[in-house]
């Protein structure tokens, strides 16, 4: 169904989506009908569209809406990025920080555009393998740098609030693209992010 602008269909999808949750939490044995639960379905339909709006969300328009001729070619990093996104599996929370780096070739970016990219798929149903994957490949492909690198950190709810419940458990993926898969690139990147620079 066709919309005439993203505010009618933000309308629509909470109207839809408050009504799957006012279902769901009856379902659970609630009652929403109380003080406490009435507002429940609609709050958590708006908050859901918070955190999924990455989908509609183009992430190489933002890169390219900043990108910059520049001579620099040395390593440009953006590390301790929070970021927070949902399970694909459990639609749990998972959350920690994200590290970037890239070597540019002709090219610089807005320095503020690599944590929207960051937020843009962390804001979409995701597991961590792919999430880096997707930040990686989307800096790649769009800047053309000589290299790219992403690690991730991050803890899990699913495994922290049930599962295995361990509670102090970090899991970190990481990619190298160019320069990067040469191990001193990539062994310089990872010193500096882990390096106390204050």
């Amino acid at each position: 169904m066709l919309y005439k602008n993203f505010e009618e269909y933000n309308i629509k999808v909470t109207e839809e989506v408050k009504e799957k949750f006012e279902s769901i939490i009856e379902d659970l044995g609630e009652d929403t009908k109380r003080e406490g639960i009435i507002k429940t379905p609609e709050r958590a339909a708006k908050a859901m569209q918070f955190l999924t709006q990455g989908y509609h969300q183009d992430p190489a328009e933002i890169l390219k809406s900043a990108m910059f001729k520049e001579g620099y070619d040395d390593m440009v990093i953006v590390k301790d990025i929070e970021l927070y996104s949902l399970c694909e599996h459990h639609m749990l929370p998972f959350f920690g920080k994200a590290h970037i780096a890239y070597i540019p070739d002709g090219y610089i970016v807005g320095l503020s555009k690599l944590p929207r990219i960051v937020d843009v798929f962390a804001r979409r149903l995701q597991v961590q393998e792919r999430l880096t994957h997707d930040i990686l490949e989307c800096i790649n492909t769009t800047l053309k740098p000589k290299g790219v690198a992403v690690v991730i950190e991050a803890s899990h709810m699913c495994m922290m609030m049930r599962g295995v419940q361990k509670q102090n458990s970090v899991t970190t993926t990481s990619g190298f693209r160019g320069q990067f898969e040469k191990i001193e690139t990539r062994s310089e990147f990872l010193r500096l992010i882990t390096a106390d620079l204050g």
